[in-house]
């Protein structure tokens, strides 16, 4: 376990790294298509300064993005996610659970929130178990007993001490930043004026909007591919050796297995946090493509192994 949050450790750095270094580049590359439509005809080749003064720009986009995904990120999933703060009275089973696991754990307890929607989810987001929280879907609670419950809790408390966490809120931030960035881009070509010196400046726009819509739509997803499908096992497995009761969990994913229907309130920037992949229940051949947990047969198939194992 301690390889695990170790080796996400390591790919948080590589993952942000990796995220400067393809912002700097498309900095470049702006830079270098300003300077190329803005040369006028039969002049010299442009220098390098248009080329610095995109990578620094790009750059200081780069690091305002990375700071806030680890000061801001946690509040901007939430709030995206239409989750609120899960009153203690009302939802004093779901307090429980939580504060019980996390003393059980060795954690400080997290904060806990809730988002109204009937499809069953849960998900943990943070950027270190000092600064995490756990929500779960009114569907979740409606559906799981407090066993169930126990094991699904259980499992977004590994994905918190094992750091999957931090890795994956910085990760959808940027990605969803990008997309914010690519967005905005892309409608300001619409509004502006036409003209030699517009024309030169639509090029550099459609240039850096298609970018941004490259590291939004196919690096973003091949960097969450790359997070590896193992961490839901691996959760899996961490939160049944917290509860000792693997029949919980088991319950608890034979339950979300039969649901049908779709989280309203999912995006592709925080389907990976859930439990459920909530992409598994679109029927669409585009949401699949995107898919970042193994089947659920296949988890339980492996819980099943594990509670063999202790009957034996």
């Amino acid at each position: 376990m301690y390889e695990q949050i170790a080796r996400n450790k390591r790919r948080t750095i590589a993952c942000v790294a990796t995220f400067f270094v393809v912002w700097v580049g498309i900095g470049a590359l702006v830079g270098l298509v300003w300077a190329a439509a803005s040369r006028a005809p039969g002049a010299p080749s442009p220098t390098d300064s248009d080329v610095v003064t995109g990578v620094v720009v790009a750059a200081a986009f780069a690091v305002l993005g990375i700071a806030f995904s680890l000061r801001s990120g946690t509040r901007m999933v939430l709030a995206a996610s239409g989750a609120r703060p899960a009153d203690p009275a009302q939802y004093l089973q779901l307090h429980n659970i939580v504060e019980a696991l996390a003393i059980g754990e060795g954690l400080p307890k997290p904060e806990v929130y809730v988002i109204d929607d009937p499809s069953p989810n849960a998900f943990a987001t943070g950027t270190s178990p000092q600064h995490a929280a756990i929500t779960a879907t009114t569907g979740l609670l409606a559906m799981m007993n407090r066993e169930e419950l126990e094991g699904v809790i259980a499992h977004e408390l590994s994905h918190i001490k094992n750091y999957d966490v931090r890795l994956l809120l910085i990760v959808s931030t940027l990605i969803g930043m990008a997309a914010l960035l690519a967005s905005i881009v892309w409608r300001s070509a619409f509004f502006m004026r036409r003209g030699r010196q517009a024309g030169q400046l639509m090029l550099v726009v459609f240039a850096a909007g298609a970018l941004l819509a490259v590291v939004a739509v196919i690096f973003g997803p091949m960097v969450r591919f790359a997070l590896s499908r193992q961490r839901e096992s691996l959760a899996d497995v961490s939160g049944v050796e917290l509860t000792r009761n693997p029949e919980g969990l088991i319950r608890a994913l034979q339950k979300l297995q039969t649901n049908d229907q779709p989280f309203a309130k999912f995006n592709h920037a925080t389907a990976a946090m859930c439990i459920d992949d909530p992409l598994q229940h679109h029927e669409s051949w585009f949401h699949h493509l995107f898919d970042t947990h193994p089947p659920i047969a296949q988890r339980i198939a492996v819980l099943k192994e594990i509670e063999y194992g202790k009957a034996a």
